[in-house]
């Protein structure tokens, strides 16, 4: 393993003796890591984890649990299926269009990356 510089190595003594200590999965210079910005927006927030334990839901389902108008609901989708997060399936009900959305494994795996996350921040935080 490679040694770290000696100027590193002393500011991360110098930032412990004056009782900083380091975000979870960061360090005391850096801060945390990147949280992922894509699910971090409220909104998208709100749409991934109403698929997390929904099968499917419907547009206007998810519309209504996640209490937005129709374009931001059709603007973030786009933005989760764009990064594969979620699908999007275009139908007919009858003569009724149904557009229906499910959280991909890609999804499910960014939103647990994301709790997770979370998660070591809080107890961190609540470790003082």
């Amino acid at each position: 393993m490679a040694s770290q510089p000696r100027e590193a190595e002393g500011a991360r003594e110098g930032d412990r003796a004056r009782g900083l200590r380091p975000v979870p999965g960061g360090s005391l210079r850096s801060g945390p890591p990147e949280l992922d910005k894509l699910i971090h927006e409220r909104l998208r927030l709100a749409m991934v984890s109403a698929l997390a334990v929904n099968e499917a839901l419907s547009f206007g389902d998810l519309k209504d649990l996640v209490k937005t108008t129709d374009g931001n609901l059709s603007v973030h989708a786009r933005k989760l299926e764009d990064a594969g997060y979620v699908s999007c399936t275009k139908g007919f009900d009858g003569r009724v269009p149904r557009t229906e959305f499910r959280l991909t494994a890609a999804g499910r795996k960014a939103l647990e990356r994301y709790l997770d996350h979370m998660d070591a921040v809080i107890r961190a935080s609540r470790q003082r």
